[in-house]
């Protein structure tokens, strides 16, 4: 790896035509994620992919003049300070805020590239050149916002909200409601059976907690498991399991915690009416995010609570 103050003119040509190839590439890439979701966004940074086939093509010009035709590979990799990227295909899916705020990065990391290799420049067309290309590296965040301007229009941008609402209830909402009615609803048969057969409320408790955390882990696994996100559009796997294995054991942990008091009776209660408290959020959640309903999610999120409830309590007293 070799430090920056060493390169030559020459190898400073010669790295910044790779950074344009490497910026306009990485370009090419949102864009062509973001087009099917996000068509206005997509066109906004295919016209910069195009800003940097510019820059690319004068700097190609530029080092033929001065240079000849052979122009060597200098990667940013081989030389010292340079933010290191992970390539945009071992990071996606990237969220639209993530990939805005990385092409940020991008241009500030470019400007100052160009503005430090300008001020080791002898010859006043290099120099010239470089500094030309700083500054419209530094506007290119006033030309980005610019364009989305022109190219987001009021209802492109109505439909990039509701794709991006759409992708963060598939990715996001539809797994954690999964793991949440499956831990709130499943664990209440071994958790009420266990505390009305023993009337010991560790019992209870020990019992609420194995069931939560196996029921977390299991579908956990089963979630991550079940598809790769490619075909379907639900994320990545093990986040979608993540999400689906945590708000599973927290669903049947929160009526489970309430058998930490002695009192049984007390701790009975508490836990029917934390269980209520779930029943009445999850019945929240399907109505604003799932379009279900009010009455019908109701009662069809009550209905499956007062089975399993009615189920543990009568195979505890059995």
């Amino acid at each position: 790896m070799r430090d920056f103050n060493s390169l030559s003119q020459k190898e400073i040509l010669a790295l910044a035509i790779s950074l344009e190839e490497e910026d306009e590439r990485i370009y090419s890439d949102f864009s062509e994620s973001l087009r099917e979701n996000f068509p206005g966004t997509a066109r906004v940074f295919e016209e910069m992919r195009h800003e940097e086939v510019g820059h690319r093509r004068r700097l190609i010009e530029l080092y033929k003049q001065k240079f000849g035709e052979h122009i060597p590979l200098i990667r940013r990799q081989d030389v010292r300070g340079f933010v290191q990227r992970k390539p945009i295909w071992l990071n996606t899916p990237l969220r639209l805020e993530q990939i805005r705020a990385q092409v940020g990065a991008m241009e500030v990391e470019t400007r100052r590239f160009y503005e430090r290799a300008a001020t080791r420049a002898q010859d006043a067309g290099i120099r010239q050149l470089l500094d030309d290309l700083a500054e419209e590296e530094a506007s290119h965040v006033e030309r980005a916002t610019e364009l989305e301007k022109t190219e987001l229009k009021p209802e492109v941008r109505e439909e990039e909200d509701r794709a991006k609402r759409r992708l963060f209830v598939l990715q996001i909402v539809q797994p954690g409601l999964a793991g949440l009615m499956d831990g709130s609803v499943s664990t209440l048969a071994p958790v009420f059976a266990a505390a009305f057969a023993t009337k010991n409320t560790w019992d209870a408790f020990a019992v609420g907690l194995a069931a939560s955390l196996g029921a977390g882990i299991s579908m956990g696994f089963a979630e991550a498991l079940s598809d790769d996100g490619s075909l379907t559009g639900r994320g990545t796997p093990w986040i979608r399991g993540l999400i689906t294995g945590s708000m599973t054991a927290l669903g049947g942990v929160g009526h489970t915690l309430p058998y930490l008091m002695h009192n049984f009776s007390v701790a009975t209660g508490v836990a029917i009416l934390v269980v209520i408290v779930e029943l009445a959020v999850i019945t929240w959640l399907r109505h604003r995010f799932m379009d279900t309903p009010p009455l019908s999610a109701a009662l069809q999120v009550a209905l499956g609570g007062a089975l399993v409830f009615i189920t543990g309590i009568l195979i505890g007293n059995s």
